[in-house]
């Protein structure tokens, strides 16, 4: 499996997982000038921009870690031009990050609410 492949089996183990968990999924990869969403999902009255960060090991250390300041500012703008383009600026949202652990036989998920913080 080529890193192109573990990062769709991620993004669709992620949409599943939150699925099981009561949200709606509104948009995968959703693209715009400033960058790309993995995933906008509904959660109660809260809309939820999620980073999917897939791997195979920690060798090179943890999903998460990958998402940098600098990643993290371009999610927050694209995040905008989905809210504007919307009508939704008013809308209440949490950017969130969910590790995907695949290995031979099992694929474990870390769900990292509110990490961009408040």
């Amino acid at each position: 499996m080529n890193h192109i492949d573990v990062g769709n089996k991620g993004e669709q183990s992620a949409a599943s997982y939150l699925g099981r968990l009561g949200y709606k999924i509104i948009a995968t990869k959703y693209r715009a000038k400033t960058g790309e969403i993995d995933i906008i999902a509904k959660d109660k009255e809260c809309l939820v921009f999620v980073e999917v960060k897939t791997r195979r090991s920690v060798a090179y250390g943890f999903p998460a870690e990958a998402v940098n300041v600098r990643k993290q500012q371009k999610i927050i703008n694209t995040a905008l031009c989905f809210l504007n383009q919307r009508g939704l600026s008013d809308a209440a949202c949490r950017f969130d990050i969910l590790e995907v652990y695949l290995s031979q036989d099992s694929i474990r998920c870390n769900h990292i609410i509110n990490a961009f913080g408040s």
